[in-house]
């Protein structure tokens, strides 16, 4: 018999998947009609709502290697939706900013989502509204701190562990399979 905890831990991780891969998709097409990816979205959003940064601080917010973030910027730069400037505290560093056009893209991006996500609520409670917007802004808080802090989940999320067996996505469990081979 699982524990409570465990059964929850399971029902979440199925309900997290499901609706990352639901708004993946939403995303990607609704990002696409805007002229950039949902990576360069994610890149843009980031600055908009956070100021002028380094690329080092933005490949760090995003979860990207410095490569990525590389091709990311690039990508916005020549678009005109982000500028380089030299950092004013020191010299050899860039720092990125939004531009006017992209600061203008991102709240079209932005509104165009609050569309559909008011769409989605408008059937809902408006108690089960707030509900469920302060439990995934928790979620999404703590699994940024811990992942940030370099601990994910359990000792070592990555590796086979052969005295437990990992969960696949359909919920069946398969001995010796790591987190990436199920996602």
């Amino acid at each position: 018999m699982k524990s409570d905890l465990t059964r929850d831990a399971v029902a979440l991780t199925e309900a997290v998947a499901e609706l990352v891969r639901v708004y993946q998709f939403r995303d990607r097409d609704q990002i696409c009609c805007h002229d950039i990816s949902v990576t360069q979205c994610y890149a843009l959003e980031a600055l908009a709502q956070n100021g002028p940064m380094r690329s080092t601080a933005l490949a760090a917010r995003l979860y990207l290697d410095k490569s990525t973030t590389s091709r990311v910027v690039t990508a916005l730069v020549r678009k005109r939706y982000v500028e380089q400037r030299r950092d004013p505290a020191d010299g050899r560093a860039v720092t990125l900013r939004v531009t006017s056009a992209g600061r203008a893209l991102y709240r079209r991006i932005n509104d165009d989502l609050v569309a559909q996500q008011k769409a989605l609520l408008a059937d809902l409670d408006p108690d089960l509204r707030a509900g469920v917007t302060l439990a995934i802004s928790r979620l999404a808080r703590a699994a940024d701190a811990r992942f940030r802090s370099g601990f994910s989940v359990g000792a070592c999320a990555c590796a086979p562990q052969d005295d437990v067996p990992a969960l696949s996505t359909s919920g069946s469990t398969t001995k010796g399979m790591t987190r990436g081979e199920h996602h």
